[in-house]
């Protein structure tokens, strides 16, 4: 069974729309491992747009499932995941302009980047995962590099699950899901950990669970939006239900 990883920035992302105190990424992690999850994850940006360095400090002390840490290739960020030490870092493109992270990491046009933090992260015993999209090349470039995971890109297949005609959106989601079961064979043969995310709800979900192989998902946006009316132990135990 597929574990389930929370992503809480969102929960940052409210407090930040007020720059105050509240609500607090840290309490959401707690609520999220009552209600079940596996793995919390969060995205120390170079920006700082939500989490900040206090949160990923106390997530560090906090949080006692696999604490997941998204981060760039930047040179302060990579040096702030040494110390932190989480139990496994994603590696991920980040642009300044974006709402979230579009797309995966181009791990053969970064690959001497890649290597390097890889090896660097390694030495503190962190486990290193590429955010890849389901792409032949960039999976073997990420292996290639020393990671002990991928992540495959889901949100072609989300943004395919919204596409009106029927006939079309069907022939995008087989499409999808054919080019995801590939990438986690590749994955599997090439010694890899295979995860996924992005774009991934209550709705969509369901086939990408049914695929064999995934090892986990990291889901966010929808859990979160999901607690605003539900409360987060219950978004994340209806969403881990759904996963199982």
């Amino acid at each position: 069974m597929a574990g389930l990883g929370v992503n809480i920035d969102h929960v940052a992302t409210i407090r930040q729309a007020r720059r105050t105190v509240e609500p607090d990424p840290v309490w959401a992690a707690t609520e999220a491992q009552l209600g079940g999850a596996d793995c919390i994850t969060f995205h120390l940006r170079k920006d700082r747009r939500h989490i900040n360095d206090r949160d990923a400090r106390l997530l560090r002390q906090t949080v006692t499932c696999k604490l997941n840490m998204e981060m760039s290739l930047d040179e302060e960020i990579v040096r702030i995941a040494e110390e932190l030490a989480c139990t496994q870092a994603t590696l991920v493109p980040e642009g300044r302009q974006e709402v979230t992270t579009e797309g995966g990491l181009d791990t053969v046009k970064e690959f001497d980047r890649l290597a390097e933090a890889t090896q660097r992260l390694h030495a503190k015993k962190i486990l290193v995962s590429a955010f890849v999209d389901p792409n032949e090349e960039h999976i073997a470039a990420a292996a290639k590099a020393g990671c002990d995971a991928v992540e495959l890109h889901t949100g072609t297949y989300a943004n395919a699950w919204l596409i009106e005609d029927q006939f079309k959106r069907q022939q995008e989601l087989d499409a999808c899901l054919s080019s995801m079961a590939r990438g986690i064979k590749q994955g599997l043969e090439l010694g890899l950990v295979v995860h996924g995310g992005h774009g991934l709800t209550y709705d969509n979900v369901g086939p990408v669970a049914r695929l064999e192989d995934f090892s986990e998902f990291n889901i966010g946006h929808s859990i979160i939006a999901r607690a605003v009316f539900t409360g987060l132990r219950e978004a994340v135990a209806q969403m881990k239900a759904l996963i199982g």
